[in-house]
């Protein structure tokens, strides 16, 4: 939703204040998949939850190779394309798409892909606010690129009780169970594994015996985003402010994924309290952005 944790505070204010309906685009809020396989998180089927696994590993976001900088392609208006961004020379390795690859514009594929799949394991086990975090990672397959954010990150967030565990890598296509994205629910009757496509329980098996009866694969309805934007619809047409992903769902998953982030780039276990670091100063100093002028941060 934003880039950093001020933007996404600031945004969820200016809603509230102009009362405006927003949705945010974690789709998996609509659809069939997530919702069903949350209900047997909910009804405690597959026992107490010790920890949730939650990774992407995708073959694109490679082939960024270092190119000189270049004049502005016709026709685009590059200054408001940077935005509040620092003004660099044009570079098309910094431009579309595989500007999600450097820190000025995104957070690579932990805010690419981490707010989708790291949503649904804070709503399974109804959380928010980790206690602390740390991060360990780097451009381990591609350290010659011109990337700046990791090509691979293991993230672990910490709760009461349980851990949240990021996990992803550029270039490789598979996975956990199969799968080259998704969750695992680790419970001590079974684990529930669910990505877009699906979701399935895997019973726990102990002297032979399996402490519950295995969910086969059950395949989702591919109908998650047509269902997302008619959530979207409804919502304006009834001024109903609660759509499935309103702003306050995806400020607070935007910002979960950012410290991650920021845990990784400074190295650190951080300690957090919901608003900020309280175990490292200069982990703060990434909280609010600095914008070139004459762009400033928004005031409500």
């Amino acid at each position: 939703m934003a880039n950093s944790i001020a933007e996404c505070n600031i945004m969820v204010k200016a809603s509230n204040y102009y009362k405006r309906i927003v949705q945010v685009g974690q789709q998996q809020r609509s659809g069939f998949v997530f919702q069903e396989s949350m209900r047997m998180i909910k009804d405690g089927t597959i026992g107490n939850l010790r920890k949730v696994n939650a990774w992407g590993n995708f073959n694109y976001g490679t082939g960024s190779n270092p190119v000189a900088d270049s004049a502005v392609p016709e026709g685009v208006d590059y200054d408001m394309w940077l935005g509040p961004a620092p003004n660099r020379p044009f570079n098309r390795n910094r431009f579309h798409f595989t500007f999600r690859w450097f820190w000025d514009y995104a957070g690579g594929l932990m805010t690419d892909w981490g707010v989708h799949l790291l949503d649904y394991a804070l709503y399974g086990m109804n959380v928010t606010t980790p206690k602390s975090v740390m991060a360990m990672g780097g451009k381990y397959g591609y350290p010659a690129d011109a990337c700046e954010t990791p090509d691979s990150l293991q993230t672990i967030y910490e709760f009461d009780g349980f851990n949240v565990l990021w996990d992803h890598a550029i270039g490789i296509n598979d996975g956990a169970y199969g799968r080259n994205h998704g969750l695992g629910f680790v419970g001590e009757n079974g684990t529930l594994v669910v990505d877009r496509d699906g979701w399935e329980v895997i019973p726990e098996k102990v002297n032979g015996k399996e402490r519950m009866q295995a969910v086969p694969l059950a395949q989702g309805d591919g109908k998650g985003l047509n269902n997302h934007v008619r959530n979207f619809l409804t919502c304006i047409q009834s001024r109903n402010p609660n759509t499935n992903a309103s702003v306050e769902i995806g400020a607070h998953i935007a910002k979960f994924s950012a410290i991650g982030n920021i845990a990784y780039r400074t190295g650190k276990k951080l300690v957090w309290d919901g608003t900020k670091f309280t175990n490292d100063v200069d982990a703060n100093s990434y909280l609010v952005p600095t914008y070139r002028g004459p762009w400033e941060l928004p005031k409500v």
